[in-house]
């Protein structure tokens, strides 16, 4: 029998691209949508060899990720585990709607804190900044971190 990846909070995940490496940091256990990555935007032709360094960046986005299993199948590497900064220790607020099939967009948008969510209606220029709560594969996040994809331009 296959051995599961053992994870730890702060560990650093290089994840490879068709630019390049890039690098996020595992912050977060969810108990429903699973390891909270913080995602960094700078590609790297090698792996660095100061991994403390990779991320003292500020993240392009956080999302949820199946880390495990991803792992254990070679899709990711765990290179090193940092510390957690301070200002990434509490768990982020995350916003969410439905989408209209019509006007592919989102009429009305809530604020998840990763218990409780709360109604807000249209989203200030502050909120679009907020990551979208959801659980992303390796496909998807490959394509979002080639294509510069931040929570602010998304299109919904």
């Amino acid at each position: 029998m296959k051995k599961m990846a053992k994870l730890k909070i702060g560990d650093v995940v290089e994840i490879s691209t068709s630019k390049g490496f890039t690098y996020a940091q595992y912050t977060h256990k969810h108990k429903q949508y699973g390891a909270l990555l913080r995602v960094f935007g700078l590609i790297y032709n090698d792996r660095p060899a100061d991994i403390k360094n990779l991320i003292s960046e500020e993240p392009v986005f956080s999302c949820f990720f199946p880390l495990s299993a991803s792992v254990d199948q070679q899709i990711v590497f765990i290179v090193g585990n940092e510390e957690v900064p301070v200002d990434a220790q509490n768990f982020p607020i995350f916003r969410a709607g439905m989408i209209n099939q019509a006007t592919k967009k989102v009429d009305v948008w809530w604020l998840w804190d990763g218990e409780k969510e709360w109604k807000i209606g249209d989203l200030d220029s502050e909120q679009r900044k907020l990551p979208i709560r959801g659980v992303w594969n390796d496909t998807l996040l490959i394509e979002r971190i080639e294509s510069g994809w931040t929570p602010e331009t998304d299109p919904s």
